[in-house]
């Protein structure tokens, strides 16, 4: 028992380092693309903020995928284990061709998957399956939407003014840890032991 625990949290590793290289350049291409960093102090820039969220904040999705899509009756450290080898076949793939995908995406249907091939469709808990993948398909509009409306009202504040590289480093040092700092309130592991909720409502 105790080699499989260690192997999960080897498996939880390998995940969260894959989960760096894979969503970095979210956090880091505006501030490379325009110089304002190098892409090593860029990378510990993202790296800083995304440790930080993790402190600081509550993992809200972290507690969403430990209870909150599958019957935690049916998970096993089995079950665990297969997400988390699913989670990192399909970052490898993505990354590997160049396909744009969600590592924390990329979890929750491992851990589904793998709860599912288990126990049965059973396993699932439609409700927080049905708000999981809703805003799988908002979040991008919702993005696009919110982008569209900044730059316009950035570039009508700045329309009779000449941007500064300050100016520039400034808006792109504070968007870079603030997207960071999102990400890092992600799929991180819940601190709570995986037994705990047994039982709970």
């Amino acid at each position: 028992m105790v080699t499989l625990v260690l192997s999960v949290i080897g498996l939880a590793l390998v995940f969260d380092f894959l989960n760096g290289f894979h969503d970095a350049a979210n956090s880091i291409a505006t501030v490379v693309s325009t110089r304002v960093l190098t892409p090593r102090k860029a990378v510990a820039w993202a790296a800083f903020f995304n440790l930080v969220a993790a402190l600081v904040f509550d993992v809200h999705i972290a507690k969403t995928i430990g209870k909150g899509l599958v019957v935690i009756e049916d998970v096993t450290v089995y079950v665990i284990m297969a997400g988390l080898l699913g989670a990192i076949s399909w970052n490898l793939i993505t990354w590997f061709f160049g396909i744009p995908s969600s590592s924390s995406h990329a979890l929750i249907g491992g851990y589904g998957g793998a709860a599912v091939a288990k126990a049965g469709f059973g396993a699932i808990l439609l409700s927080g399956w049905i708000k999981t993948l809703l805003f799988i398909v908002l979040a991008p509009v919702l993005g696009m939407i919110l982008g569209y409306t900044l730059q316009v009202i950035v570039l009508w504040v700045v329309r009779s003014n000449r941007t500064t590289r300050s100016t520039s480093c400034s808006g792109s040092c504070n968007s870079s840890p603030l997207l960071s700092t999102a990400s890092g309130t992600g799929p991180t592991m819940p601190r709570r032991r995986w037994g705990s909720s047994r039982g709970s409502s």
